[in-house]
């Protein structure tokens, strides 16, 4: 029973140790390719979106929009000790989109000559002459454009070479391998360093551009032998690379999480209390910004279809959203539209007060947009039924006895319907322990019998890119086991 306890106590120390909040955005406007690493500056992106702009207007376009960037990183992965792939990536492209009253075309082309310029501005002019026209087509009214744009801290270059990747990668692998005598295999350990900057600017008057970075660290250990095999995987992921967690702590803590899985067993079919960590909690999440997206909302394809001031999860759950959050994974000044990003309440207590809308599906719906032309920005779940102490430990507690799911496989959720069945793994609880671990039983349920069945959100907030929250609690599923 210890190793069980000891296992809840590390997934919350992962959830604040191993992958916190981060971020970071700084605007380079210098006339000299980046020090950071880049090949392009900022004001020669600049000349190319205005000559893209100017050739459109020449041609007779009615409005356009242009967007130069650029990206580039390294890539390191080891295996048993031994390096197995070194990649740097370098990509760039120029994509401009032309529109003759209603009509919309879109070309794009990584040849910055200018004369593969006008190529492709030619090529958005003809294809836009050819479409049919659509009512929604259009650039944003000019009340929406971002005019100034917030500093949120989004870029933060990492000038690590393929040597000390590679140092820092077998490190983090040999740190998994060596905390038991268990672990006997590896499918590798990785570093990734990656980096980007963009210019956009449309005829309605925006411009802007910013840098950002990713940087991370991974591995997957395997464990036992035989058929009483089990592999299971953690990771670092984090803006500035001050902030990861290290090489040493992220493979001791996918060791532990991979020897927790040894020796599962398979349990019978039944209905109970389900219990997402807060990893797969942030996938729930995502279910309900795909429902809520004007995309699926206008095509009719959701089955949150018309919930708008419509009560769809319990009277103690809020969702934020805050797209300027100084370092966040999903902040952004504007969106890919240049629309103004604003914080708001997306659901209050528990009742629907906005969609995530871009300009196109606003005005397909009757509607504004909502600044989310691109997704989400930085997301939070929240429970007002929620207390500082409620960590795993006490989430395991209140779910008594049920399933605790950690692993999740296959793609089985009906965005239309709302039918929800996953393969699953994780942890049978019982009177609030951690008794066993299981694997290869199913869970079903309908996702707005899910939202309406949280009775409670964890505070071991976990953050997976521009969503945040803690391990979710739902009343009851189906398990089918054996």
């Amino acid at each position: 029973m210890g190793q069980w306890r000891a296992l809840a106590q590390l997934v919350v120390w992962g959830r604040y140790h191993s992958c916190p909040l981060t971020d970071c955005i700084f605007v380079n406007k210098t006339a000299q390719p980046d020090p950071s690493g880049f090949s392009y500056s900022r004001s020669f992106f600049e000349q190319l979106v205005d000559a893209a702009l100017a050739h459109a207007r020449k041609l007779g376009a009615s409005d356009a929009a242009a967007e130069a960037s650029e990206g580039c990183g390294l890539s390191v992965s080891v295996r048993k000790g031994e390096l197995e792939n070194v990649e740097r990536n370098r990509d760039k492209s120029l994509g401009i989109t032309v529109y003759l009253g209603q009509k919309r075309g879109n070309a794009s082309t990584s040849d910055f000559s200018m004369e593969a310029i006008e190529r492709t501005v030619q090529a958005a002019y003809d294809i836009a002459r050819f479409t049919a026209s659509d009512p929604a087509a259009g650039l944003p009214d000019e009340a929406d454009i971002s005019r100034q744009h917030p500093e949120l801290d989004l870029f933060h270059p990492w000038a690590i070479t393929a040597d000390q990747a590679a140092t820092l990668a077998l490190e983090c692998e040999a740190a998994a391998l060596q905390t038991s005598r268990l672990i006997t295999n590896s499918e590798g350990a990785g570093v990734s360093a990656q980096q980007s900057h963009f210019f956009s600017a449309h005829s309605r008057g925006f411009r802007g551009g910013y840098c950002s970075s990713r940087h991370s660290i991974s591995v997957a250990p395997i464990a036992g032998q035989g058929d009483n095999m089990q592999r299971d995987a953690w990771f670092s992921s984090m803006r500035d690379a001050r902030e990861l967690a290290s090489a040493q702590a992220v493979g001791r803590y996918a060791a532990q999480r991979t020897l927790s899985r040894l020796n599962s067993r398979k349990i019978t079919t039944r209905q109970c209390p389900v219990l997402f960590e807060s990893t797969l909690a942030t996938g729930l999440l995502g279910a309900y910004v795909q429902a809520t997206s004007g995309g699926a909302l206008y095509r009719k394809s959701s089955f949150l279809q018309d919930s708008l001031g419509k009560r769809v999860l319990p009277e103690h759950i809020d969702l934020s959203e805050d797209p300027h959050v100084l370092k966040g994974k999903g902040s952004a000044p504007f969106d890919e539209e240049g629309v103004l990003t604003r914080a708001r309440q997306v659901v209050q207590a528990g009742v629907v007060q906005g969609y995530f809308l871009s300009t196109y599906s606003a005005r397909k719906l009757g509607m504004r947009t909502t600044g989310n032309a691109g997704g989400s920005h930085n997301l939070v779940l929240s429970s007002r039924l929620t207390r500082p102490g409620d960590d795993l430990d006490e989430m395991l507690r209140k779910l008594g006895t049920g399933l605790f799911v950690t692993e999740l496989m296959g793609q089985g959720v009906n965005h239309v319907t709302g039918d929800y069945s996953r393969g699953a793994s994780g942890f049978w609880v019982e009177k609030g322990r951690i008794a066993y671990p299981v694997e290869e039983i199913t869970i079903a349920s309908n996702m707005k019998d899910m939202f309406l069945g949280i009775e409670a959100i964890g505070s071991d907030a976990y953050n997976y890119g521009a969503k945040t929250v803690g391990s979710v609690l739902i009343n009851r599923m189906k398990i089918a086991g054996s």
